[in-house]
């Protein structure tokens, strides 16, 4: 069970936003949508080779209070905590008191 003294951490979430460039290309970025108080577990990392390089892996479960924005929050938006940037990997899953989303995000650098 989470307790809302565990959230110790600033998340910062942003959702995909794609436009076109000058030149008419698509690119996606990310605006940013909505900071809230956050808690990380960090799973066990694994390493993989991808096209002949080593590629380390940090996923971790972030769970958040729910709320109307945080039921937004998709397996394609982005967040910031603690100045690393995470994929959100899974759609949120709500805890089984529905006071709290978890879900699946994984460190980009």
């Amino acid at each position: 069970m989470i307790r809302a003294g565990a959230l110790t951490k600033r998340a910062a979430f942003s959702a995909p936003f794609k436009e076109t460039d000058a030149n008419g290309k698509r690119i996606q970025r990310y605006d940013h949508q909505f900071t809230i108080w956050a808690t990380v577990r960090h799973l066990r990392g694994g390493e993989s080779v991808m096209q002949a390089r080593l590629v380390s892996k940090s996923p971790a479960i972030v769970t958040v209070r729910a709320f109307a924005g945080s039921r937004r929050i998709t397996s394609e938006w982005r967040v910031v905590i603690d100045g690393r940037t995470y994929d959100v990997k899974e759609d949120p899953r709500e805890t089984q008191d529905r006071a709290f989303l978890e879900m699946l995000a994984e460190c980009v650098g």
